[in-house]
């Protein structure tokens, strides 16, 4: 499902209009990605968590060349679904 998909399927439901709806996933984005940005974590109570996961500075192997490089500290976004969401997903595929 792309996001177009979704913006016709929330559209379809709400009875907004699609450009009405695009414009709400744009700002729902942005104002996830910005808190992220800063540091923050983002909880929806029944989906899930957006979190910031750290990963340590390392030694890593360019394997084209053989050479060790040293990968800075860095992090990683990441989306933790709620377990009753999760639940949902495998009652709902099995």
């Amino acid at each position: 499902m792309r996001k177009s998909d979704i913006i016709k399927e929330i559209s379809a439901a709400t009875g907004l209009t699609q450009v009405e709806t695009e414009a709400v996933i744009e700002g729902f984005i942005a104002v996830v990605s910005d808190a992220l940005v800063r540091g923050d974590r983002v909880d929806l109570r029944g989906f899930g968590n957006f979190i910031l996961k750290t990963r340590k500075a390392k030694a890593a192997r360019n394997i084209s060349t053989g050479e060790t490089v040293q990968v800075p500290e860095h992090y990683l976004p990441f989306f933790k679904a709620s377990e009753s969401f999760t639940q949902r997903v495998n009652k709902n595929l099995k």
